[in-house]
C-alpha cells in the first residue's frame, strides 16, 4: 500500500476560487409564522425531543438527536402526513465538529408543505436506516456511505453504489483532493492493463476540463477515429459517422446525417 500524504487542506489548493463570492444567508422565522407549520411542530415536539426549530425558505427545519430519527420519521409519515422522503444526505463537518450533519427532506402531498429533519452524527457513530419506512432511502443511504463514509446500520444492502468496492476513501469528503488522489490516478490503469503498464500509459487525467486529442482510445474525436498508435501529427482522416449498426434490428428509421436539419430558432 502506498503511503498517503496528509490531505487536511487539499480543498484550499483548488486551482480556481472566487474570492468575491459571499455565501448568502436566509432569514430564520419562528415556527408560529405559518399556521400549518405551527400545528405540525406542536404535535412533533410533544412526542420527539427537539433541539432547535425554525422556518427557513418556506421549509420547517427541525433539529433532533440522531437516536430519534426512526421515531421522528415514523411520526411524520403516519400522523403528520409527510408521506414522501425526497432526499437525504450529509454535510462534512469533520474538521470543525468531528462529524456530519444529516438532513432528511420531507414532502406532504396533502398539505403542499416541505419539512427538513436535521441531526448531527459523530465521525465514528452510525445512524439507523429508515429504508423500512421509505424505500427511497435505500440508494440515498448507500450513496451517503459511499461518498462521505457515513455508517448506516440495519440497511438491507449497505455497500458502495457508485465507486468500486475496493476504492480508497470517500470522494465527497472535504479532505478528498478535487482531482483525485494517488489511488485514483492509477486505479483504472492497474485494473485494466496491470501495474506493469504504468510507464507506458501514465496516470489518469483527473481534470474534467482537460481534452487530449492524442488519447489512446480516441473516443473523444467522433468522426476522426483511427487505429491504436496511429500517427496523427500531420493530419486526421475523417471517418463516416454511423448512428445505427448496419446489421442491427431496425427499430426506427435510419438517420442520415446529410438529411438532418439544425433549427436556427425554437418553433
Amino acid at each position: 500500500m502506498r503511503q498517503y500524504k496528509p490531505k487536511d487542506d487539499v480543498q484550499r489548493k483548488s486551482y480556481f476560487s472566487d474570492r468575491f463570492y459571499v455565501t448568502p444567508s436566509l432569514p430564520r422565522l419562528d415556527t408560529n409564522e405559518d399556521e400549518q407549520f405551527a400545528k405540525d411542530y406542536e404535535t412533533f415536539a410533544s412526542k420527539i425531543d427537539v433541539k432547535e426549530a425554525y422556518i427557513e425558505h418556506t421549509h420547517l427545519v427541525i433539529h433532533i438527536d440522531k437516536n430519534s430519527i426512526v421515531d421522528a420519521m415514523t411520526l411524520l409519515k403516519d400522523e403528520l402526513e409527510y408521506d414522501m422522503l425526497m432526499e437525504l444526505s450529509a454535510i462534512d463537518y469533520l474538521a470543525k465538529r468531528d462529524g456530519y450533519e444529516l438532513f432528511y427532506e420531507m414532502l406532504s402531498l396533502s398539505k403542499h408543505k416541505r419539512l427538513r429533519i436535521k441531526c448531527f452524527l459523530g465521525k465514528d457513530d452510525a445512524i439507523e436506516s429508515v429504508t423500512s419506512l421509505f424505500k427511497s432511502a435505500n440508494w440515498s443511504e448507500r450513496e451517503m456511505y459511499d461518498m462521505l463514509g457515513v455508517k448506516v446500520v440495519n440497511h438491507p444492502n449497505m455497500k458502495r453504489i457508485i465507486m468500486p468496492d475496493d476504492w480508497y476513501d470517500h470522494p465527497l469528503r472535504k479532505t478528498y483532493p478535487l482531482q483525485g488522489d494517488e489511488a485514483a490516478s492509477w486505479y483504472e490503469v492497474d485494473k485494466i492493463f496491470g501495474k506493469e503498464a504504468r510507464d507506458i500509459i501514465g496516470p489518469e487525467q483527473r481534470d474534467p476540463a482537460a481534452i487530449d486529442r492524442y488519447d489512446t482510445t480516441r473516443f473523444a474525436r467522433l468522426g476522426h477515429e483511427v487505429p491504436f498508435d496511429t500517427d496523427i501529427s500531420q493530419f486526421e482522416p475523417e471517418t463516416s459517422i454511423n448512428y445505427q449498426e448496419d446489421n442491427a434490428t431496425p427499430i426506427m428509421k435510419k438517420l442520415k446525417p446529410e438529411e438532418s436539419v439544425v433549427l436556427k430558432r425554437r418553433r
